[in-house]
């Protein structure tokens, strides 16, 4: 196997644990920013509010998203998978 396609194929994966990842963390992030404003111009400090908010938004992304994610880590193991074979 060719250090260079060693190097691709990682930097595949990294690339889809980043498209993966990267919507739930930045809409989690964002609420989580959102409720700290709230909760600093209200003075409610109440720590289970951004939890639980962030833990829906969390599930709704699952939910709505959760069929493309499972497309994207199926094509990449399946192509992984493929290239041992093919080796």
């Amino acid at each position: 196997m060719d250090t260079n396609l060693v190097v691709e194929k990682l930097r595949e994966g990294v690339w889809v644990a980043i498209k993966l990842g990267g919507p739930t963390l930045l809409l989690s992030m964002m609420v989580g920013i959102l409720i700290a404003i709230f909760q600093a111009v209200t003075q409610i400090h109440e720590q289970s509010l951004g939890f639980i908010l962030k833990l829906m938004v969390v599930i709704l992304v699952l939910l709505v998203g959760g069929g493309w994610m499972m497309q994207n880590l199926l094509d990449y193991a399946r192509g992984l998978f493929e290239l041992m074979a093919a080796r």
